[in-house]
């Protein structure tokens, strides 16, 4: 049991739905647990939207690349963007307290708690986000 899902869209913040629909496109060939389920749709819908934010700086002209590879033992989420990417090693700890009150900064550390791996390709741009099954 092997599949490949693949899915191109442009840097435009309603979008995202259209990622949730093909993360429950995906799940309807492909069963998983209600827990998983909700972990990928909420680090994958996290990481596109940080992609279209952040790498493309909402700029339609440049796309998100979206993939699920499912395997029999994990599922395999990468996204790609087409920006410059970011220092992944010097992100500020949300959790530490002069960061607590801020409004944003939490979606990579929601990102490393859902996954059951994450890491950084190149100069941050691409995200891969592993699931076991």
């Amino acid at each position: 049991m092997n599949y490949s899902f693949k899915l191109k869209i442009p840097s435009l913040p309603e979008n995202i739905r259209i990622v949730e629909s093909f993360i429950d496109n995906a799940r309807e060939k492909v069963q998983f647990s209600e827990d998983i389920y909700g972990n990928i749709m909420i680090a994958v819908t996290e990481s596109v939207a940080n992609a279209i934010t952040h790498g493309n700086q909402n700029n339609q002209e440049k796309i998100v690349d979206l993939s699920l590879d499912v395997t029999e033992k994990e599922i395999c989420c990468t996204v790609k963007d087409e920006g410059r990417g970011f220092d992944y090693n010097a992100l500020p700890d949300p959790t530490s307290p002069e960061n607590i009150f801020k409004t944003g900064g939490r979606g990579i550390y929601l990102i490393q708690n859902l996954a059951d791996e994450v890491k950084f390709v190149g100069n941050g741009s691409t995200i891969l986000m592993k699931f076991f099954l």
